[in-house]
This record gives C-alpha cells, sequence and structure tokens, in this order.
C-alpha cells in the first residue's frame, strides 16, 4: 500500500477548493490524506465542510491571542504533530508570518482568483471584472512574506466576455478546484 501524502488546508470561508480537494483525496484521485483544517473564522462553512469528511480541525481567533508569532507557533505545532508535508492555503485570508513560513519554508502554497501578477490581494476577480479584462484565470504560487508575489507553480486561463460577474465567478471557481488538485498531484510525485 502506497502511504499517503498529507496535508493541511487552511481556509476562512465557505471551503469550495478545501471540498475538491478533500474530495479528490477520499476518492484517491490524489495521493493525499487532509490530515488538518486550520481556519481563522470559527463560524465558517469549511468547518462544517471539514466534519462532515470527519477532518480534524483547528479554528482560532486571532485577537485571541498575544502576537501573530503565538498563533502561528500553534499552527505549527498542530501541523508538525499531525504529520503534515503540505500546507494549502485555500481562501485563507491572513499573510503568513516568520514564524510559519520558517516551519515550513518551500512546502507553503496558495490559490488566487487571477493571473498573478495581475489583481493582487481581496476581490480579484472584482477587481479583474471592473477593469474589463477578458481573459480571466486562476494561479498557485509558492507562499513567501508578500501579498500573492511568491514564485508561480501553475496557472490556467479562461476567456470571458459577458457581463455577469457571478457567472465568471463559478467559472473561476470551477477552474480553480482542477487546477489546485492537479497541482496537488504534480508536487507529490
Amino acid at each position: 500500500m502506497i502511504q499517503k501524502h498529507k496535508i493541511a488546508i487552511f481556509a476562512s470561508g465557505n471551503g469550495s477548493n478545501f471540498e475538491a480537494i478533500t474530495q479528490a483525496a477520499t476518492d484517491g484521485i490524489i495521493n493525499t490524506e487532509v490530515a488538518l483544517l486550520v481556519c481563522d473564522k470559527p463560524s465558517a462553512r469549511v468547518c462544517e465542510i471539514a466534519k462532515r469528511f470527519g477532518i480534524d480541525t483547528f479554528t482560532f481567533t486571532a485577537k485571541d491571542y498575544n502576537s501573530k508569532q503565538e498563533y502561528e507557533t500553534e499552527i505549527v505545532n498542530r501541523c508538525q504533530a499531525a504529520g503534515v508535508e503540505l500546507i494549502c492555503l485555500a481562501g485563507y485570508m491572513r499573510l503568513a508570518g516568520e514564524t510559519l513560513l520558517a516551519a515550513y519554508d518551500g512546502k507553503i502554497i496558495n490559490i488566487h482568483p487571477s493571473l498573478l501578477p495581475a489583481f493582487k490581494g481581496k476581490d480579484a476577480i472584482k477587481q479583474a471584472f471592473e477593469y474589463g479584462v477578458k481573459i480571466y484565470g486562476a494561479t498557485i504560487h509558492y507562499v513567501d512574506s508578500s501579498l500573492d508575489g511568491g514564485k508561480i507553480i501553475s496557472q490556467q486561463a479562461i476567456a470571458y466576455d459577458g457581463s455577469d460577474i457571478d457567472e465568471v465567478e463559478s467559472m473561476i471557481h470551477t477552474l480553480e478546484h482542477t487546477l489546485y488538485i492537479n497541482t496537488i498531484k504534480e508536487l507529490l510525485k
């Protein structure tokens, strides 16, 4: 039997990428076990999804800690205890700090709903839509201390020339799920 790679997924919201990755792991599409969900919003929908899959979850509220270093130390300890090899950010709305980056240097990846380096930060799809782009996409990159600035691992583009932001968001989220699963699969070969 092939040993499964253990990953942690960090999320802050609805968890559609978390769910897609976890389902792919459950179905054997990727040789991974989602060992831990880390969520900074205890009431986020992603926590309900993790419970449904039986995934261990660490939720926290940053203001309950004295510093970023303090809560990141807790996160690192939990990841190491779970045997996590790769951290996948999926809608996690916090910048990784020195503690996390030092412990998992080169082992943290993020998905962003734009073709980086364009439209960094929050509301990237809305930014691109309002700018009037005709080519949208998603990027998976290594995480460093900058905002959406780490080395790009993979990207995929889609053309859209419509006027419905909900439609383009749906298209990008569908694209993200496939891109993230395929990228994880390649990284863990």
